[in-house]
């Protein structure tokens, strides 16, 4: 079957948002854009929210990609921002064949889960 596959930035937003959670250390996504303090803690039911994708101006059909996160009290965040980097590389390749051209990985709170 030949045709076109187009994946909407808020499908590939779900993705990338249900990737990161699946990396050891994050407790979850928190609303993109809040930075002042964590009103709560989102599921994996509201994981697009802890997302922000849009287009690359700079580079046709790719990708740049925010994702807002709470870790695990005791992990090394860098670790986990590096691998949450890698784990969403992967997902958007291999789940939605798009390449993200930027990843920017904000650590918006520390929880004890």
């Amino acid at each position: 079957m030949k045709g076109n596959i187009t994946v909407t930035e808020g499908a590939l937003a779900t993705i990338l948002g249900l990737a990161a959670h699946e990396v050891p250390g994050v407790l979850g996504m928190s609303p993109a854009g809040l930075r002042e303090s964590i009103s709560r803690i989102l599921g994996r039911s509201e994981a697009r929210e802890g997302v922000v994708v849009k287009a690359d101006p700079s580079a046709a059909g790719k990708y740049q990609a925010e994702l807002y996160v709470v870790v695990a009290y005791g992990s090394r965040i860098p670790t986990v921002v590096d691998s949450i980097g890698e784990r969403v590389r992967w997902a958007a390749k291999s789940m939605a064949g798009v390449e993200l051209s930027s990843v920017r990985v904000h650590v918006v709170g520390v929880s004890r889960g």
